[in-house]
């Protein structure tokens, strides 16, 4: 357990009311220089938007895009201004940068006032080498450079969910909490079977379960979001197909967790100029069922 107490995020995945947060990308580093900006205007808005207006929790992923990524974290801090609590603003650290960097990274999140970060492995397929074989190896590395930063570690309830659960319930996960990749209402038997695992083994760490906007079920658009998350492109299809909208689509998934007893989760791929629209209306699609 990290040594400065609790953040306001961890206090709020241990009580039993269901949290309902956000995953943003920072804008792409290869986009030019006045676009980049049009873009980061967008994320500032968004993250203001859903931190001041609802409360909700915010996290901004990781691009591994190694001394880039620096200049995001000073962009957000100073952009966001002192009215957006840091609290509410969660970012991404991967593996993918040199050991350095992420403990400058790690440290300097703190110093803003950001009281927790995820920390994860990163893509092995793409992009540059990761520092350390596994992603708990530098959550202990930023647990001995930055003991109050609290941590939050990986889970992927597609693969073995034995497996998955020996990885949270080891001494060397170093983490408050996990999230999960993206899930779907088509996976039903695999988040299934990994909630019951959680269950069985009383796993007291508290998740956050991924769930995805889809914005149509355009062939090539599934095709490429498949080379980073499971997408179950024929379930979608049929969603679509029969008049679902984005925002249906995505109430079923987090239904679907509901009925499994999953309480937390985290929506990724809002349209940055609508997101906080966006997530209530997919909140009011959640409760009016």
């Amino acid at each position: 357990m990290a040594s400065g107490g609790e953040s306001a995020l961890l206090h709020a995945l241990r009580r039993s009311d269901p949290v309902v947060s956000v995953e943003l990308r920072p804008p792409r580093a290869e986009l030019g220089l006045a676009a980049g900006m049009d873009a980061w205007i967008d994320t500032y808005h968004a993250v203001r938007g859903l931190v001041r207006g609802g409360g909700t929790f915010v996290f901004l992923t990781d691009s591994a895009v190694g001394a880039r990524e620096e200049h995001n974290l000073r962009h957000l801090v100073i952009n966001l201004g002192a009215d957006v609590p840091r609290a509410h603003v969660v970012p991404f650290l991967t593996t993918k940068h040199t050991l350095e960097f992420c403990l400058a990274y790690a440290e300097r999140a703190s110093h803003e006032g950001f009281p927790s970060i995820v920390v994860l492995g990163g893509d092995k397929s793409v992009g540059p080498p990761r520092c350390v074989e596994h992603a708990w190896q530098l959550r202990e590395a930023i647990r001995r450079h930055v003991p109050d930063l609290v941590l939050g570690g990986w889970a992927n309830p597609h693969a073995s969910a034995a497996t998955q659960v020996d990885y949270l319930t080891d001494a060397r996960f170093t983490g408050e909490y996990f999230l999960t990749q993206i899930v779907s209402h088509h996976d039903a038997k695999a988040v299934e079977s990994f909630t019951r695992e959680l269950s069985r083994r009383d796993v007291s760490v508290p998740g956050v379960f991924g769930v995805f906007h889809y914005r149509s079920a355009n062939p090539k658009t599934l095709e490429t979001l498949r080379q980073f998350l499971p997408v179950p492109v024929e379930g979608l299809t049929r969603d679509f197909e029969s008049g679902a909208t984005p925002e249906d689509v995505c109430a079923r998934t987090i239904r679907l967790l509901r009925d499994l007893g999953v309480r937390h989760v985290y929506v990724s791929n809002l349209p940055a100029g609508k997101a906080r629209a966006t997530l209530e209306k997919i909140k009011t699609l959640v409760l009016s069922d």
